[in-house]
């Protein structure tokens, strides 16, 4: 199996804007409109490509923005399930091509796939440019599977090497921030201050928090007025609260367990969290490897253990016995 980086494509998640006018009739009821045509052979079923697409409604609503991430998606070329799905669309398509395509909501929405929350509009509308390619043709499994790794580790090893500049890139544009950089790579900045005793490692801290890109995007937030004024989608089943989470117990991001422990009741501080802090090389289904995060968070309340809680009870070790004389030299 393909690393598991390698995602396929999900009809209701991917595309970009939608141009005026200069739309085809497709098979299928597709409706497309090519930009750039390089002449390079049609994506095929069973290629790899990576590509960038940002998924509109035809009432120009962003469902979905792959430039955000700062780096294309990469995926393995499927089969098309229904005549004019997108998967259709990507056929017309070799390596540095784009095109806009329109497809009928009510076509993708069906089978029990739901629609995202408070969409509305007739039409999906993507507008997707193909970044790369590389053809299955004939190569083995074995020699596929190779090309595609070490294309993936290229590129990998190019985000690795800009995260440094990606974070200089955050701090010196927010200099009336006073970043506090911590021997881990932690960068903090109070921008309220609190009062009493810091969380310590065993306590609960009850928080708000703002996730963003350095490039300013929302990635999740709890706090509805946040979403609202981000335009986010927003999620009946969100209940926009205080989270919990318990601190220095490795149940969350290395980042949040050192940063908490320098906080008290009432704190509200920007923080600027490198991979190494977060998610790694391997990234997330929201970000690529090495990406830096940036948090908004607020300490809204410390939860102490109780002391009068009852222990968990260790069960003692049992030696086992041994079924022959210790072997003797």
């Amino acid at each position: 199996m393909m690393k598991k980086k390698l995602m396929f494509l999900s009809l209701a998640a991917i595309g970009f804007a939608s141009c005026n006018g200069g739309f085809k009739q497709g098979e299928g009821g597709l409706l497309y409109n090519i930009h750039t045509s390089k002449g390079n052979p049609k994506v095929k079923e069973g290629d790899f490509i990576t590509l960038n697409m940002i998924l509109k409604t035809d009432k120009d609503s962003i469902i979905n923005n792959s430039y955000d991430n700062g780096q294309p998606i990469p995926t393995l070329m499927p089969k098309p399930q229904t005549k004019g799905d997108i998967v259709s669309g990507l056929s017309l398509l070799g390596e540095g091509d784009s095109a806009t395509f329109k497809i009928a909501a009510d076509s993708v929405f069906k089978g029990g796939q739901q629609r995202p929350p408070g969409f509305k509009g007739k039409y999906l509308v993507y507008t997707i440019k193909i970044e790369k390619v590389i053809q299955k043709g004939a190569l083995n499994e074995q020699a596929f599977r190779d090309r595609v790794t070490q294309y993936m580790k290229g590129q990998t090893d190019a985000l690795k090497g800009k995260e440094p500049a990606k974070i200089q890139g955050y701090l010196d544009g927010h200099k009336d921030l006073k970043f506090v950089k911590t021997a881990s790579g932690l960068n903090y900045a109070v921008t309220t201050p609190g009062s009493g005793a810091n969380v310590a490692v065993g306590d609960t801290a009850v928080i708000n928090y703002t996730l963003r890109l350095v490039s300013g995007k929302v990635l999740e937030t709890s706090v509805k007025e946040v979403a609202v004024k981000e335009k986010m989608q927003i999620n009946p089943m969100n209940p926009y609260q205080p989270i919990r989470i318990p601190v220095g117990e490795g149940k969350v991001i290395k980042g949040w367990d050192e940063a908490f422990q320098l906080f008290n009741k009432g704190t509200k501080a920007v923080l600027v969290v490198p991979s190494s802090l977060g998610y790694g090389d391997q990234g997330s289904p929201q970000m690529q490897p090495y990406t830096p995060l940036v948090f908004e968070v607020e300490l809204v309340n410390i939860v102490h253990p109780n002391p009068n809680a009852p222990k968990p009870v260790v069960p003692q070790m049992q030696m086992p016995t041994p079924t022959a004389a210790p072997a003797t030299k």
